[in-house]
């Protein structure tokens, strides 16, 4: 029989202790969901709508930190080389030319395309410090990756400049999972935080593992190289139409025609009797015309929407381009 402050409990021990076992239970899971609540208000990278001012905080201060670091390591590397002492350090755009594949692109263009990518991620970083506090909320929704983005970024350059092409492979697939994470999540978010944030640098990271993958293969100038890259470079026309066909994203479509045209200047100017080039300006026209297409009629007030409403509708503010 049990006995509980020195009182017999009869027969049916559990009829009575059962509001005292409910009460503990439900105070022990409020406890724990209050403290659930609090890591989660204090987590920058966790997902929600609204921010402490603590999380903004420490997005402002990660994203220019991180960024700044992504700008230097960038530009430094344009221009010199890695002083470790080792004879395959080269600059970036050394590497592109020393092992010419079917993916080599044209220096100028692709430095083109990451100044201004580079501007357009100032301009998102500002938007954090912004006074509208709805900008700054949807500014650091996607705060926690872009700055996985840059600090990738930083890890790939300071490898791919050391020839460490396996490792950097790796890095790009993990940065390409981080951002794809990202424009799913995010994809309904004004220009102005979906182009410098996610459109831009995903559209790079899809060509760049093709880019740096082609100089993973031992003598990638040889013809079964080129052959799979002549096939492989249609890859980068159905990934556009994707975005531009599902998404209506004209981003997405333009940053891989440039892209493309970097690639098709460079196997031009390579390898003027190839396919590859001819199939790269190909590539550039179609997403060129398609990206057109849509963005004509975005910007003028007349587009079509196929896509069902986006169901968090409480955003819709936050929208506007």
């Amino acid at each position: 029989m049990d006995i509980v402050d020195g009182c017999s409990l009869g027969p049916f021990p559990s009829i009575v202790l059962l509001p005292r076992i409910n009460y503990f239970a439900v105070k022990v899971n409020a406890r724990h969901i209050l403290e659930a609540n609090h890591v989660v208000a204090d987590n920058p990278f966790s997902k929600r709508d609204s921010h402490t001012n603590g999380a903004i905080l420490t997005y402002k201060i990660l994203t220019l930190i991180t960024w700044i670091l992504s700008v230097v390591v960038s530009v430094y590397y344009t221009l010199h080389r890695p002083d470790d002492g080792h004879t395959r350090n080269r600059r970036i755009w050394e590497q592109n030319h020393m092992y010419p594949t079917a993916f080599t692109m044209n220096s100028v263009i692709a430095s083109i395309y990451w100044v201004v990518l580079f501007i357009l991620q100032g301009g998102y970083i500002g938007h954090l410090f912004s006074s509208n506090s709805d900008i700054v909320h949807a500014s650091a929704s996607v705060g926690s990756h872009f700055i996985f983005n840059n600090l990738f970024h930083f890890a790939f350059v300071m490898l791919f400049v050391r020839s460490h092409f396996h490792w950097a492979e790796v890095v790009l697939i993990l940065n390409f999972i981080n951002l794809s994470s990202l424009y799913f999540r995010h994809n309904t978010y004004p220009r102005f935080i979906h182009t410098p944030v996610a459109s831009g640098p995903l559209a790079w990271t899809f060509v760049a593992i093709y880019w740096n993958g082609a100089l993973m293969i031992p003598h990638p100038h040889h013809l079964v190289p080129r052959i799979f890259g002549n096939i492989f470079i249609w890859s980068i026309l159905a990934y556009g139409l994707f975005f531009i066909v599902i998404y209506k994203d004209y981003t997405m479509g333009f940053s891989l025609s440039v892209l493309s045209a970097a690639i098709g200047v460079s196997q031009f100017l390579q390898q003027v009797i190839a396919f590859q080039w001819i199939f790269a300006f190909i590539i550039m026209a179609l997403l060129f015309i398609s990206t057109v297409v849509v963005a004509v009629p975005a910007w003028t007030g007349r587009e079509i929407s196929w896509r069902s409403a986006p169901a968090d509708q409480e955003r819709a503010p936050l929208l506007a381009e």
